[in-house]
């Protein structure tokens, strides 16, 4: 579907310095994109003249410089040769070189030196000579080797020095090398033809066989062409009184194989250097076909060649030339030059330059495929080109899909949105009156302008309805040719909505004609001209009614040419870019081009470096890359475009596409892609990015209907219907009924509805932030979206249902989808559905079973049934229970019985049996049946229900409530069923139970225990007092055990060891004093005093010798891990700290490790270097309890050591904090009892534990607060982006490894450090 466009077309005509000599050959300076040509020898002048052209791009011309770079003598060594000949030049650009080989046979090498001026410094010398003559040379690609063919039947290969490598005769013999088998595939005589064609003749020998008869215009000569990679050379020449033969020969000079017969074959050879094929000429009597050959020598298709319509190609002398990337065939003719192009296995005639004379050879660019020289007589030609799509306008509603294809003087022109004819068929071929070599659409696709040899025709587009339809031709205007000298070569054209023809043109320069054309009169307006200086190309205009004209100069600018006036834009390019297309944003331009090394520029900043196709519609710059990706750029101002990554599972504007695909045409009417695979076939896709650029547009614009179609047929999830719009959805839901019209339709939809925004989850709008907020909720609403219920759906289908029962006249269709909204609520509203149809039973019998079927076909038929039997209607669940799969001596017994029901027993047995057991308590509670309804609150722990039922019914209250206080004491919550048995007066059981109740209850234990009647003997009482007391000491209640022991068992002795056991001195010596027992003071008082300080002093010298062990280790822990990470986490390496790299990481980075890491040590042989199979085999469950005992342990000498530590001291200085208060009321009551020295030294001894604690925190938790916070700073940047998502997919260690990684990354290095308050000493002690 591509075009060859020329992109630089300059002519050089050899001067009077030159004599006007004819050029002989030409070849190519790929280091300095220049010329070098050859002028003679001629028989009167026998020098050879060598001369460097190049091209010099200027800001307001493109000019042509020659410098004459040596000439010297070349007389004909061989007497039988009036005048020597070149019939090979090659450049060697690495050298500054250039070899030329004669006819005569002699080799010739000029070499150049390298200063400003070629002449100085010039050597010219003869390398060797060949006394038989030479017929033909060619040097390989890798220019290392020489192949000569001799006028003595021989082959010569020549060394880059020039050194005799071997040599090969060609004889009779080597016909016999290859002995080729034809089986006739394809042939006609080998297809079926009926039972009796079989019989007649043997379908394996064809009817003709070819015996290689010599055509008559058979010039004799000798062509050699190598293979692109240089491994093999072919030569064509004729084999005296046999036939032309093709020999290939290996690049060690052995024959690998011979070409078989072909009548008619002519001495053109050209090898593709893709290396598949060898091209040659076979001329016929009726017509020239370009033949081709595989490497073995036998035939592998062919094409005819066109001939002019004004002549034959009967006497034409015809050469092959294939360009450098195997894409482009140059034909040359006696007066031109074709270029043919493959596509589809069909061969397009893509360009047709008229050269009036006979090209003497064509040079195509080693480097710049579509770039060639030709030598014409005195003239040299300097033509670039490119491969181009020729597409029409892609902004709707023009974007009909227009391709056109140039074949010749055909035009194939296939509209896609009409009809996807895949190539070489078209929808539409349109005839011009000679060779076609430029094609463009207006903006809008209003016009089409053809540009061929003769002149200009202007087609107007054509629709009927959505239909593209043949254009039709409106004008015509031939070219002047009153001086063939002076004519003006046609390149390019474009053509506007005022349907203005430019055409850009070659005269002495590039030049840019203007013609208007006039639709009421249907003539072109006079021609005018302006020069065009260095600009080498039209440039699309992608906004619709544009009249504008941009060309693109040879230095990346822009110029307005529409008013034949050079207005220089201020938006540029870098640099020449030969695609290009320019958009306007709102005023702001945007000019996008591509170069040929595939970088594509948005004005001068890069977006792209390796992309090979792209195309502009009004939302996206459409790319393909050499990723085999297509990406969807948005499109806004230039420094926000933004490329997306290759994600296609993640991003919509990503998405892979087949190797080597390229981008044809747009139509986002259509929301379609046509791509072209490299072999040339076509393929339609509808991309998510386009489709759901598309439906949003659509959304916007209310067309709900498109929308809902677009979104089905592209399998789109529905929910974006409301998800891009909600309150526009809620305020046009009568529309969007009314546009959807099919009843299915509706029901898709709503059965499509979910609680998610699709337009934040899977359609998240990569552009930009909606406009549009979505409506408000209530708050106790959970959000759309999130983990819980959201009210979307519900919402939509309220919408719905209130649009719906609203019609007057509700059909089937809108029945159906009443109850599709009912049923699609979440949860679904089943009652409220068959509600509907219970209503629709008493109207319309067969309506009701339709309605039944659907809702049966939207819900569990079984679940359907039991709602119908919860409404109690049992018609209806008879009904439902027809449509399901039920036995019907299951379900039919079951309702006639509940038939024979009376109405309340009826509802109790239906109730039941849902297992509705609330509801049929209360059934039980209405007939009445008291004694039925306690047993049926037994059996299924109706109790709180049963109590709200009878709340005011006394006798069957009472009931309940005693059944409740036994089921909650078997359940042994005992203290609820304390308070239970106290509610009815049952002292004893209330007792029992808050004495099992424990500690919390003893107040209330001893309080129904006194309230029992008859009342509870004293020793009995004592008892239970003394059991309580005993149970609060040992749950260390010291002040509850002492308050039973004074207040119950009247026992102050016992009362103050508890009291002092809790640190309570002052409430001892208050109790001792108001008792009048001051001799407790000395005998319990004092020995409380005595074991209190016995036991702070002992915890206080503890925590002070566990402080001075462990907070230099974790220091000295610290200081090893930072001045050796490797070998505190590792342990000693071999080879010593000089093996020791300096970016070790404690992190793991790889599932799979082929060579040591800091985990090994733990999980395995610590010296081995596993194989990438053994880390898999490591993690194993059971390797990861091992490990986390051992982290448990923390071990002296493990990794686990220091969180170990960390977290002992951590419960050290809590353990120190909840002992101050006790501490300070012990010392406070030692200097209460006259004990001074003891308390100051406990006073003392607490003091430094204190002030040690501080310490350690400072030092063990010294960044703390640091870490964390840089911890949260990581998290953000890892998780950083919309969504987060940063750690997806990152690989986690598992087993012994996890254990570890784990450990480093432990919460416990950032918690916040622990807090340790002041003790406050007493200012009696002095200290």
């Amino acid at each position: 579907m591509r075009n060859l466009r020329n992109i630089r077309y300059s002519t050089w005509k050899s001067s009077v310095d030159l004599d006007g000599d004819a050029i002989t050959s030409a070849c190519w300076d790929p280091a300095k994109d220049e010329v070098l040509c050859t002028f003679g020898p001629t028989e009167r002048d026998g020098r050879i003249r060598l001369v460097r052209v190049s091209e010099h791009v200027r800001p307001s011309s493109l000019d042509i410089e020659y410098q004459e770079v040596a000439a010297w003598d070349a007389p004909s060594p061989n007497p039988d040769l009036a005048v020597d000949r070149v019939i090979s030049s090659h450049h060697f650009s690495d050298t500054l070189t250039t070899c030329l080989v004669l006819k005569g046979g002699d080799i010739v090498i000029i070499q150049e030196s390298e200063g400003l001026n070629p002449q100085d410094g010039v050597h010219i010398e003869i390398v060797g000579s060949i006394d038989e003559g030479i017929t033909a040379a060619g040097w390989s690609p890798d220019e290392e080797l020489l192949a000569i063919a001799t006028n003595a039947n021989t082959v010569v290969f020549m060394s880059r020095s020039f050194d005799g490598i071997t040599d090969m005769a060609m004889t009779a013999d080597d016909l016999k090398a290859s002995k080729h088998v034809s089986v006739g595939w394809g042939k006609k005589e080998t297809q079926f033809q009926g039972r009796g064609a079989k019989a007649l003749r043997d379908p394996t020998i064809p009817e003709k066989v070819d015996q290689g008869v010599l055509s008559p215009n058979d010039d004799g000569s000798t062509i050699i062409s190598w293979r692109g990679d240089g491994a093999y050379v072919a030569i064509n020449s004729i084999e005296t009184g046999i036939r032309r033969v093709i020999r290939v020969y290996s690049r060690d000079g052995i024959l690998d194989s011979v070409s078989e017969p072909v009548d008619g074959m002519e001495g053109a050879l050209s090898w593709r250097p893709a290396g598949n094929l060898m091209a040659s000429i076979q001329r016929l009597e009726d017509r020239v076909d370009v033949i081709f050959f595989e490497r073995n020598g036998l035939r592998h298709g062919q094409f005819s060649l066109r001939a002019p319509r004004d002549r034959t190609l009967a006497k034409d002398q015809i050469w092959l030339e294939w360009n450098s990337d195997s894409t482009v065939l140059a034909v040359g003719l006696d007066d031109r030059v074709q270029l043919w192009t493959m596509g589809n296995y069909h061969w397009y005639l893509k360009q047709e330059i008229l050269t009036r004379s006979r090209p003497l050879c064509l040079t195509w660019h080693p480097e710049k495929p579509l770039r060639f020289t030709s030598a014409v007589s005195g003239k040299l030609l300097l033509a670039e080109y490119i491969f181009e799509v020729t597409r029409g306008s892609l902004t709707p509603p023009y974007d009909y899909g227009a391709v056109a294809v140039i074949d010749g003087e055909t035009l194939k022109l296939t509209p896609f949105r009409t009809a996807n004819v895949p190539p070489p068929m078209a929808l539409f071929e349109l005839q011009a009156s000679s060779p076609i070599i430029d094609v463009a659409f207006s903006p809008a696709n209003t016009f089409m302008a053809v540009l061929h040899q003769l002149g200009v025709d202007l087609y107007e587009w054509k629709i009927r309805g959505q239909r593209s339809l043949i254009p039709s031709l409106i004008g015509s205007v031939a070219f002047a040719r009153d001086d063939p000298d002076q004519e003006c070569m046609p390149l390019q054209i474009a053509v506007t909505e005022n349907s203005v023809v430019h055409c850009l043109g070659f005269e002495r320069g590039p030049v840019i004609q203007s013609r208007p054309f006039d639709r009421s009169t249907g003539e072109f307006s006079s021609n005018s001209s302006i020069y065009a200086g260095s600009m080498f190309g039209f440039v699309r205009l992608t906004q619709a009614g544009s009249t504008d004209v941009l060309v693109q100069d040879c230095l990346g600018r822009l110029h307005g040419v529409a008013d034949q006036q050079d207005e220089l834009y201020s938006t540029r390019l870098p640099s020449q870019l030969p695609w290009c297309e320019v958009i306007d944003l709102a005023g702001n331009v945007i000019a996008v081009g591509l170069s040929r090394n595939g970088h594509l520029y948005a004005n001068s900043r890069l977006l792209l470096k390796n992309c090979t196709s792209f195309l502009v519609t009004p939302a996206h710059l459409v790319v393909t890359t050499s990723n085999h990706m297509i990406k969807f750029i948005h499109l806004v101002d230039v420094d926000s475009l933004q490329v997306p990554p290759d994600d296609p599972e993640n991003d919509e504007r990503c998405r892979s596409i087949e190797r080597g695909a390229r981008l044809v045409t747009a139509m986002p009417t259509n929301m379609s892609l046509v791509l072209q695979m490299p072999r040339g076939n076509l393929e339609t896709i509808y991309p998510r990015a386009m489709v759901v650029a598309g439906i949003r547009k659509l959304i916007d614009a209310k067309d709900y209907g498109k929308a809902y179609s677009y979104c089905r047929s592209q399998r789109v999830d529905m929910n974006i219907l409301y998800d891009h719009r909600p309150q526009q959805f809620l305020t046009n839901v009568g529309l969007f009924l009314d546009q959807l019209g099919d009843v299915s339709y509706i029901d898709l939809f709503l059965s499509s509805l979910r609680d998610e925004d699709v337009t934040q989850t899977m359609y998240r709008d990569t552009k930009g932030v909606r406009t549009q907020e979505p409506p408000e909720v209530p708050s106790n609403e959970a959000i759309v979206g999130g983990t819980q219920s959201s009210p979307k759906v519900n919402t939509i289908c309220d919408a719905v249902l209130s649009h719906l029962q609203s019609r007057k006249a509700k059909d089937h269709g809108t029945l159906q989808n009443i109850i599709t909204a009912n049923v699609c609520k979440v949860p679904p509203a089943y009652e409220d559905g068959l509600l509907v149809i219970a209503t629709l039973m008493q109207e319309d019998e067969q309506l009701a079973e339709k309605a039944v079927e659907h809702i049966c076909f939207l819900a569990d038929v079984n679940v359907l049934y039991d709602e119908a039997l919860g409404l109690y209607h049992l018609d209806l669940a008879l009904l439902v229970a027809q449509q399901s799969q039920r036995d019907p001596r299951e379900y039919l017994p079951f309702i006639q019985n509940l038939h024979r029901l009376p109405e309340i027993r009826r509802k109790f047995a239906i109730d039941d049996y849902l297992s509705r057991h609330k509801k049929a308590l209360s059934h039980l509670q209405s007939i009445p049946a008291h004694k039925e309804a306690q047993d049926y609150t037994v059996k299924h722990a109706l109790y709180t229900t049963a109590l709200k039922l009878y709340r005011y019914d006394q006798p069957n209250l009472t009931a309940l409530t005693g059944l409740y206080a036994s089921y909650l004491e078997s359940k042994s919550r005992f203290r609820e069923a304390g308070l239970t048995y106290e509610s009815l007066n049952d002292y004893i059981a209330a007792t029992r139970c808050y004495r099992a109740a424990g500690t919390s209850c003893w107040r209330e234990c001893l309080f129904t225990a006194q309230q029992q009647s008859p009342p509870l003997g004293s020793d009995a009482l004592a008892d239970l007092a003394a059991t309580l007391a005993e149970a609060l000491y040992e749950a260390k209640d010291y002040a509850s055990a002492a308050a039973i022991h004074l207040d119950h068992l009247d026992s102050l002795e016992n009362a103050i060891p508890c009291l002092c056991k809790g640190y309570l001195f002052a409430d001892a010596m208050r109790l001792v004093a108001q008792r009048g027992r001051p001799e407790l003071l000395s005998t319990a008082v004092d020995l409380g005093l005595a074991d209190a300080l016995s036991s702070s002093t002992e915890f206080f010298a503890d925590c002070k010798a566990q402080l001075r062990a462990q907070v230099p280790r974790i220091i000295e822990l610290r200081r090893k891990a930072a001045e050796d990470p490797l070998g505190f986490y590792e342990g000693e390496r071999a080879g010593g700290a000089d093996n020791i790299p300096d970016d070790v990481s404690v992190a793991a980075s790889s599932r799979i490790s082929t060579s040591a890491s800091l985990f090994t040590r733990y999980t395995g042989k610590g010296g081995s270097i596993g194989t990438a199979g053994t880390g898999v085999s490591r993690a194993t469950s059971r390797n990861r309890k091992r490990e986390e005992k051992k982290r448990a342990r923390g071990r002296k000498g493990t990794v686990y050591e220091e969180e170990y530590l960390v977290n002992s001291v951590r419960r050290l200085v809590d353990r120190v904090q909840a002992t101050i208060p006790d501490v300070e009321r012990l010392v406070f009551g030692l200097a209460r009892r006259g004990m001074h020295e003891r308390a100051r030294t406990l006073e003392g001894l607490a003091a430094e534990v204190v002030e040690g604690c501080r310490i350690a925190i400072k030092e063990v938790f010294v960044a703390a607060g640091e870490k964390k916070k840089q911890g949260a700073e990581e998290e953000r940047n890892e998780n950083g982006g919309i969504g987060g998502g940063g750690q997806e997919g990152e690989w986690r260690p598992m087993g012994a490894d996890a254990v570890l990684l784990d450990n480093l990354e432990a919460a416990w290095r950032k918690q916040e450090p622990p807090v340790i308050t002041g003790l406050e000493r007493l200012s009696l002690l002095g200290s």
